[in-house]
């Protein structure tokens, strides 16, 4: 009786120790990325600007009390995967929330820059389109801060898994709607503007 009841416990042990070492050793399922893999994506992922210093101030030509032109962004080290860019710039500092100054999509996954003074239209040369900003007009609308402590201007750019096909005039909040669940990469660039 003694002996089957040893011989028991050391079969349960044994499957047991089987049951916890296949767990711990099992293999992540197909298509799920390592922790670290994102991380790694996004510190290649570089987005840049010949217009001001990453946390300096926008010059006045890109604000609504000068030009009013949008600055020249490029960018790098996108995943290989890539279909498709989208682009959100807003001021988190704005007295109601967040206010948006421009958002692109749909920019191929070739593309490497936008020039200065981008037109404000739907459609971009080469591809892409632009959606409406928080002034109620398609493209980039500058930084116009009420006088006071300056306000952050986060320029953020998605390298996605696919192209988000919205129409034209399509607004950051559905624009983030669309690319849940297909951001490969962000990059970020922050300016500065006050007066």
């Amino acid at each position: 009786m003694f002996t089957s009841l040893r011989l028991g416990l050391t079969v349960i042990s044994t499957l047991t120790a089987l049951a916890v070492g296949a767990l711990a050793g099992r293999a992540a399922p197909t298509g799920a990325r390592a922790p670290s893999e994102p991380q790694a994506k996004a510190s290649s992922f570089k987005l840049q600007t010949p217009a001001f210093k990453p946390g300096g101030d926008l010059p006045r030509k890109f604000t609504c009390e000068g030009a009013d032109a949008s600055p020249a962004l490029d960018w790098s080290g996108p995943p290989a995967s890539t279909q498709s860019f989208a682009l959100i710039v807003d001021d988190p500092d704005a007295p109601g929330g967040a206010w948006v100054h421009w958002d692109v999509y749909d920019l191929p996954a070739s593309a490497r820059q936008l020039p200065e003074g981008v037109p404000q239209a739907d459609d971009l040369p080469g591809g892409g389109r632009q959606g409406v900003n928080d002034f109620g007009k398609p493209g980039y609308g500058g930084p116009c801060p009420p006088p006071g402590k300056p306000h952050r201007y986060f320029f953020k750019l998605y390298a996605l898994d696919k192209r988000l096909d919205l129409g034209a005039a399509a607004t950051k909040k559905a624009v983030e709607q669309a690319m849940k669940g297909h951001i490969l990469a962000q990059a970020e660039l922050v300016g500065r503007y006050g007066h």
